[in-house]
């Protein structure tokens, strides 16, 4: 169980260390054609095919698809919310620098991942706010006045 919790834990780490440089790749892209939101499209077009070879080598069952109908259709609103901060990072990024950008990004995670926790919303198990956790958000929002002063 460790050993699976430790290794989940480095690809999350892993995960969260390749947003930066996927907003440079986008940044880049971007200014090529001097539009930011072009390559949040182009980011998502590509993510898209790449998923759908994944789903091909796995033999995914598309015939399951049909089982999402009973899903509340503001769950559907997800891949806005993905294109909202992938547009926002590309467009914001390079205004207030990659540190400064993604320490707000952690910084806002946090407060919304405590309240999810809390409340056991969207279906996580509860995990109540104690002063130890709000300990973790107030560093972190130190964290993030340290980076934008310096």
């Amino acid at each position: 169980m460790l050993k699976s919790t430790v290794f989940l834990m480095c690809l999350v780490f892993l995960a969260g260390a390749i947003l930066p440089i996927q907003a440079g790749f986008n940044i880049q892209i971007g200014k090529s054609v001097q539009q930011p939101v072009f390559a949040a499209f182009a980011s998502f077009l590509i993510g898209t095919i790449a998923l759908f070879i994944y789903l091909l080598s796995v033999r995914f069952n598309f015939s399951s698809i049909s089982a999402t109908q009973s899903v509340s259709p503001i769950f559907w609103t997800a891949g806005i919310l993905g294109a909202f901060y992938v547009a926002s990072v590309i467009i914001i990024a390079p205004k207030l620098g990659t540190a400064l950008t993604f320490s707000l990004i952690v910084g806002g995670q946090m407060i919304i991942s405590l309240i999810l926790d809390h409340f056991g919303l969207l279906g996580f198990s509860i995990k109540e706010i104690n002063w130890q956790r709000l300990l973790g958000v107030v560093f972190l929002v130190l964290g993030v006045l340290l980076i934008r002063k310096y």
